[in-house]
Order: structure tokens, then C-alpha cells, then sequence
């Protein structure tokens, strides 16, 4: 059983290091580990017949979560997000669009900020409106920023 396991483990490290010498999506790396990952959890349910069918269901699983996870935004991304919301919500004109993108994994947005209003307790804030793409795959959202005693932005409100 540990040898299989073991096994198991160096194709997968195989076939992330032949990944990575390939222009191959975080999607794509994600269903290659995680279908690893399914099938070696899926070897230890199960017996003879049964132990192959676990094997392949914990295959197909681990492969769509891992997809799933990572079409998901990763740190850069979310950097690149909130520098391009703080750009347009501190300096952007009412309207104006300001977009970031991150080579690396291809994901990228906009944000188009509306006129700042001042709260009853002199709070100032702004509505806008963002779409940020992951893949092929458009998320358009619109919220709220209040500025912080500090200078900063904090969203108190955001829709999908």
C-alpha cells in the first residue's frame, strides 16, 4: 500500500514538473493534483473491485475540485484587484474605468467608481461597479467603499 502511494506521488510530481515547463493554467494544474490526490485517497477505501472503482471516483472528484480551486484568484491577483480598486476609488473620475490584469494567470477586471457622497457622520464613500474575469468566465459585482480615518478604503458593501 505504500508502495502505491509512493508511486502514485512521483507521477504526480512528474506531470506537475512536465506542467511546468508548459504554458498550462493554474485550472489545469489543479485538476492534475487534485485527481492525484483523489486517487490516492480513493486507494484506501474499498477491496478488490471496489478498491478500483473508489480509486477512479476519488480521481474524477479530486479533479474537478482542483479545477475549481484553481480558477480560482490567487494572491497576485487579488493584489493587482485591490491596487487597481484603491487607484479608482481614490484618484478615478466618476465613470472612468481603471483595469487591472495579471499576466501570469491571465485574470484580470475593471472598476468604474461613482461620485463620492459624504455620510451623516462625515464619512466619505463611493459606489462602484467591478467585473473581474477568471478564465473565460465574466463576474460582474457592484458595492460600496467608505474611506477609514487612515486614508484607506474599506468595502462595507458588495454584490454579485
Amino acid at each position: 500500500m505504500k508502495k502505491q502511494v509512493m508511486n502514485m506521488l512521483a507521477i504526480m510530481l512528474a506531470a506537475v514538473m512536465l506542467v511546468g515547463c508548459a504554458q498550462v493554467s493554474k485550472e489545469e494544474v489543479g485538476a492534475i493534483v487534485g485527481a492525484g490526490l483523489g486517487g490516492i485517497a480513493g486507494s484506501f477505501i474499498g477491496d478488490g473491485g471496489g478498491k478500483l472503482v473508489a480509486v477512479g471516483v476519488g480521481t474524477m472528484l479530486g479533479a474537478i475540485i482542483g479545477g475549481e480551486t484553481g480558477k480560482s484568484l490567487d494572491r497576485a491577483d487579488k493584489l493587482a484587484l485591490a491596487h487597481a480598486q484603491h487607484d479608482a476609488l481614490e484618484k478615478g473620475e466618476s465613470g472612468s474605468t481603471t483595469t487591472w490584469e495579471n499576466p501570469d494567470s491571465g485574470n484580470s477586471g475593471e472598476i468604474v467608481p461613482q461620485p463620492a457622497y459624504q455620510q451623516a457622520d462625515g464619512t466619505y464613500c463611493r459606489e462602484f461597479q467591478q467585473t473581474i474575469i477568471v478564465g473565460a468566465e465574466m463576474q460582474p459585482a457592484y458595492g460600496t467603499a467608505c474611506r477609514q480615518p487612515d486614508g484607506s478604503w474599506k468595502l462595507s458593501q458588495a454584490t454579485l
